[in-house]
């Protein structure tokens, strides 16, 4: 999602989130029937494969028991155009170390390879990779597990998880990937790969294509040895959404190594508060979110629907489906917009503040560690000011570090 808003589609009291829980043994799944691999139109890039590596390479529920709360650097290197190309300057070691003094624990890299590769040959540029390893090692060096993905990349994964599309996008998942793995083989475990970002996956043969697609980097990425043989890599749940994931995640990829995999939802609900920028024809937007903070002054504007109960039942649906089985969830993105035009401003603020604590607070007992979606609002990218003090306060209370 490039929303230029604090977070991508809230906190009752001041209590800090219940200890996470220790999930059981993950449920085997069934190994389904492989499928014959198409011949590819790209050179293979997986040419210097090393013996497998697990020193240092946790499990997931490792690396989960280490995030309570993390920062997406948004609308940066996935810009089309350049890392500086949607108004925001390269990132910085001064940026990382200012997320981490603040009380972050961890970073999502959204970030696009495509334009940055051989349209015939699908070779990215050795410049670029060099770049993204230089802002994982940001990260690594304030020892901050950092999750790096594919993100929109121009749709060419995202809009196309389609049967008509599988073997070309299929061809090209497998060699940006055997590219960036081996590239970046060297990281330990605080460095989690993630397939992609927000898949276009609404019913069952879709989501056998995405399974493909998933199935791809995994192989992709265990292919090039070394400590990549034992990465934590993340999947997408389709179109990110838990509720469709009730009925179309149907079992797990399969994995050379065990306890390894997470999945990935976002959460922008409802899309009236944190989404919408003016009103549509299916809705108005919300300014008032959350059931003690309704404004009097503009009733027409409380949230009429997605308030605390759905947050609830929304985690808790992730921690059935998911958590309870052995796998954590990393929640890629989640946030809402300060808005400006409420005629309620403080409520609206408030409501606000509420919303991000208590998303936060909810998501982590019931597996999932949340990420913030942030494309420069909450910390001045040239300055490193903090420039919404309040919602870094909202976050910080419902992850327990404040």
């Amino acid at each position: 999602m490039a929303l230029a808003v604090t977070g991508c589609g809230g906190g009752g009291g001041g209590s800090s989130p219940s200890p996470t829980p220790t999930p059981p043994a993950p449920t085997p799944t069934p190994t389904p029937t492989p499928t014959p691999t198409p011949a590819s139109p790209y050179p293979s890039y997986n040419t210097s494969p090393l013996p497998a590596d697990p020193s240092g390479m946790g499990t997931a529920k490792d690396i989960a028991g280490r995030i309570k709360l993390g920062l997406n650097i948004g609308n940066t290197l996935e810009a089309i155009g350049g890392e500086t190309a949607w108004g925001n300057p390269m990132i910085t070691q001064g940026f990382v170390d200012k997320a981490k003094a603040v009380g972050f624990d961890a970073i999502r890299l959204p970030c696009s390879w495509d334009q940055y590769s051989d349209p015939a040959t699908a070779k990215i540029k050795a410049s670029w990779l060099d770049r993204v390893k230089e802002v994982v090692q940001y990260c690594i060096n304030n020892d901050m597990p950092v999750l790096l993905n594919i993100h929109w990349d121009g749709g060419w994964l995202e809009n196309n998880v389609t049967p008509a599309k599988k073997d070309a996008v299929v061809a090209k998942q497998r060699a940006f990937w055997e590219q960036i793995a081996t590239h970046l083989r060297d990281f330990d475990q605080r460095l989690m790969f993630a397939s992609a970002n927000e898949p276009n996956a609404d019913d069952a043969t879709e989501m056998d294509v995405l399974y493909a697609y998933h199935q791809t980097f995994i192989d992709a990425v265990r292919s090039t040895g070394g400590k990549n043989s034992h990465r934590v890599l993340v999947l997408q749940l389709p179109n990110v959404n838990m509720d469709l994931s009730k009925t179309l995640w149907t079992r797990m990829p399969t994995d050379t190594v065990s306890d390894r995999l997470m999945v990935e939802p976002h959460f922008y609900t409802p899309p009236n508060f944190c989404i919408l920028t003016e009103d549509a024809s299916w809705g108005k937007m919300f300014y008032y979110w959350g059931k003690d903070f309704h404004s009097t002054i503009e009733p027409d504007r409380n949230a009429t629907w997605g308030e605390e109960d759905v947050v609830d039942a929304h985690m808790q649906l992730g921690n059935q489906l998911f958590w309870s089985k052995g796998v954590p969830m990393l929640l890629g993105e989640y946030g809402a917009p300060r808005r400006t035009t409420p005629l309620d401003l403080p409520k609206h603020l408030a409501s606000r503040a509420h919303w991000m604590k208590y998303v936060t607070q909810t998501s982590l007992p019931n597996g999932l560690l949340p990420f913030l979606w942030d494309t420069g609002d909450l910390i001045d990218r040239k300055t490193y000011a903090v420039k919404d003090q309040q919602g870094l306060d909202a976050l910080l209370e419902g992850a327990g570090k404040k």
